[in-house]
């Protein structure tokens, strides 16, 4: 699988393809990078996610660890040698005043955000990734889209 165009949409029939999809985002994305993950309760967010950091985490020689959903703490940190990763889980706040705390947009720290439930910060900056994952018409198979992915050269 190849991700190189600033926008398209993959199938997503198993896990094995959103580890794959994982896969190709870790040599794509860098630090200061924005990620809004867009999708329904359930649709798989937080397990692209997981395959992400665990993926870094290989590539570094790094014990895997457990990724879960930072619903209710909002933030969880993943230090893989020099990158940092911050995941957020945006779902119990209710309006924009309560992310001002978060640091999401600050550049003092050159991290890749990965931001799950990002609508109370969505406008029209083209500057952040849309990570979108659907059900497909049967409820079954899932739908990865993208835009604002292009392929850094590192």
């Amino acid at each position: 699988m190849h991700i190189a165009t600033s926008s398209g949409k993959i199938e997503i029939p198993s896990e094995k393809i959103t580890a794959e999809i994982a896969s190709e985002l870790s040599n794509i994305l860098k630090p200061g990078d924005i990620v809004f993950l867009i999708g329904e309760m359930g649709v798989g967010k937080t397990t692209l996610v997981r395959f992400l950091i665990n993926e870094l985490q290989k590539k570094n020689n790094i014990d895997i660890s457990e990724v879960p959903s930072p619903t209710f703490n909002i933030m969880n940190e993943y230090q893989i040698k020099s990158l940092l990763i911050q995941h957020y889980d945006l779902y119990r706040l209710k309006n924009f005043d309560e992310t001002k705390n978060l640091g999401i947009f600050e550049d003092e720290i050159e991290a890749i955000k990965l931001i799950e439930w990002p609508n109370i910060l969505l406008n029209d900056d083209k500057d952040f990734i849309k990570l979108k994952l659907s059900y497909s018409k049967d409820y079954i198979n899932r739908e990865f889209s993208y835009e604002n992915l292009i392929k850094n050269e590192k």
